[in-house]
Formats: C-alpha cells, structure tokens, sequence
C-alpha cells in the first residue's frame, strides 16, 4: 500500500470523480474469464480489480467521489466514497444519468483497468485541467473507452451512443467533438475482459492487488476451442467496449 493511500484521502479538488462498477458476484462479473477461471475465481480477480481502481480514486485530489453501483457496497470499499444506485437502462442511460447526479467538472472511469494510477489521471485533475478543455476522453484498446470527463454535466452526449461493440469509443469521441467540445486524450489502456488481458494488465502493475491475486490464481491459458457459430462473423459477441464491463440492465435506482 501506497504512502498516499496510508496517509488518507487526497484533499479536495474541482472535479468529481465517478466510479461505475458491478457488484463482483460469481457468475455476475467477469464471465468471459471463465474458463479458463471458475466463476468464483473470476469474481475475485473482479473485486481486486474493483478495488485497486477505487483506491486510485481515493489518491487523487476530488471534490467528490462516487461509486456508482449495480449491487451491494463489501468491505473491499474504502471510506471517503458515496455510493449510488445504478439507474435501469442500456449502459448508455446509466452513463448518462452518472452525470447527470453531478454539478460542475466530472471524470468517470469503469472497474475493468486495475493499472489506474494517479498519474494516469494527473492531466484532467491538475491545476490546468479544465482549460481551454471541456471534455477528457480515455480510448481503450478493445474499441471502447476507459474515461469520460465532462466539464458541465451533458447526459444527452452519452445517451443513444451503441454501448458494448468495437466502435463505441469512436463513436463517443465523435459525439464530443460534434457538439463542439475541445476534448483531450488520456493514454489508451487495455480492459480485462480475457484471461490473456488479465496476464497482460497484471504485468502491467506489478504491485496491485489484481496482479497479486493473478499470481495467486495462476497465469492461466484457455483452452483452445473452434468458434461456435454465434460467435463468427457479423454475430460475434464483441468485447466489453465500455466502461463498467457489463451490458446488463441494472437494478432501478431506489
């Protein structure tokens, strides 16, 4: 554990910081892990992804910080956070309405990047951040994105954009910058979705408690297999593109 992590929460900043996360239930998390993981293993390699990316939010300077979750908060929650309710609705809406909870700057990013650091989000949370910049964008390296920052919350900029397919980041990005939004990159990460990105991202942050528990679950292979006709062609189920990692519909806000 990080000597920022020890002394406690970052202090106060200009923006919010919004995580969106899936409850890391076995079976409900994860599932393109299994095999080579059982469910439960890819539930735990979900949690500590989960975690460390919550962590990483908890080192950098927020006005605020928010879990945005399908499920039940657990104990692999740090103080310092509020956590609300996914609303229901495509992964777009939920998003949407993310932003939406928020006044002023806003920088969301999902559980699936465990290789989060500080100094990855540095550019939009520095001093500099917000000028002459109204939008943050985060590519990752399935299609999809990572992070999305706002300068004033604009659900309608999400809402209606395809979620969950190997042009979604595009088309988000496209999105930005035909409403007229000056909008800069943050570096592009790889998502955990496969056994193989779990390998690749957990090489990619040695000390972090998802490498550990990679290390700890074993560096696994899957087994070769032919594609099964649902998944060839213009059917094939496309990689988590988005943030959250999940296309399911979440539980109504209450």
């Amino acid at each position: 554990m990080s000597a920022a992590i020890a002394a406690g929460p970052a202090p106060d900043g200009p923006t919010t910081l919004l995580v969106i996360a899936k409850e890391p239930l076995p079976g409900r998390v994860k599932t393109r892990l299994s095999p080579p993981y059982e469910p439960a293993e890819a539930a735990l390699l979900a949690e500590a992804a989960l975690t460390d990316t919550l962590w990483a939010v908890r080192a950098v300077p927020a006005r605020r910080r928010v879990l945005v979750l399908e499920g039940r908060p657990g104990p692999w929650l740090p103080p310092g956070f509020e956590v609300l309710p996914q609303c229901a609705g495509g992964l777009d809406e939920r998003l949407a309405a993310a932003f939406a909870a928020c006044t002023g700057p806003a920088l969301l990013v999902g559980m699936d990047t465990p290789q989060l650091t500080a100094g990855l989000l540095a550019p939009a949370l520095g001093p500099g951040g917000w000028q002459g910049c109204d939008a943050w964008f985060g590519p990752a390296a399935d299609g999809g994105f990572w992070a999305l920052g706002l300068a004033e919350p604009q659900p309608g900029l999400l809402r209606g954009v395809p979620m969950s397919t190997a042009g979604t980041g595009a088309a988000q990005r496209r999105r930005l910058v035909a409403a007229g939004l000056r909008v800069r990159d943050l570096p592009e990460l790889l998502d955990v979705d496969t056994a193989a990105d779990a390998v690749r991202v957990a090489a990619a942050a040695p000390g972090s408690r998802f490498a550990a528990a990679v290390d700890r679950l074993g560096r696994r292979v899957p087994p070769q297999r032919e594609p099964a006709a649902e998944e060839s062609g213009a059917g094939a189920r496309p990689r988590s593109a988005s943030p959250g990692g999940g296309g399911r519909p979440c539980r109504p806000a209450n």
